[in-house]
């Protein structure tokens, strides 16, 4: 009974708190806030209580900056063609040796799984056992054959 009754006495605190007055206040700098404090009313004016009130700051804009002397204006910063093509040729050597290497290892965990299924324990007379044990080796091909397909859609999209 009496949680019920602390309950009802913290409800009606709580809906004359939401019911406040709020004071827009703007200082010298042409900031603006919005508070509930009274004591604080200096330079603030209060709000009818059925404007919505944000308390999101504005999103200020960065202002637009010269271009450096000697550059032309959207192209800052240039890269050359020939410089663009070392990029993009070691960029392309990187992702072939990557694909290499992914395809080996592939083949390293094909041969893994090949093994493991081959084989059968003396304590798994129930399948699901063998299954269970098998299935990181699964996984693991898996895993390579996805990035060997990310690789190769990846040199595909090179200029």
């Amino acid at each position: 009974m009496l949680r019920l009754v602390l309950a009802g006495v913290f409800a009606m605190v709580w809906q004359t708190a939401a019911l406040a007055d709020i004071y827009k206040c703007v200082d010298a700098q042409g900031r603006v806030t919005y508070t509930n404090d009274k004591s604080s009313s200096r330079g603030c004016t209060p709000l009818s209580s059925d404007l919505p009130v944000s308390s999101i700051p504005p999103v200020t804009r960065p202002q637009p900056q010269a271009a450096p002397s000697g550059a032309s204006g959207g192209s800052f910063p240039r890269v050359t063609a020939d410089t663009q093509r070392e990029r993009d040729d070691s960029r392309r050597r990187i992702l072939m040796n990557e694909l290499a290497a992914e395809e080996a290892s592939l083949l390293e965990a094909r041969k893994n799984l090949e093994e493991q299924e081959s084989i059968r324990l003396g304590d798994e007379r129930n399948y699901q056992k063998k299954l269970d044990r098998v299935q990181p080796f699964k996984d693991k091909v898996a895993l390579h054959e996805r990035n060997i397909e990310a690789l190769r859609k990846e040199i595909g999209n090179l200029r």
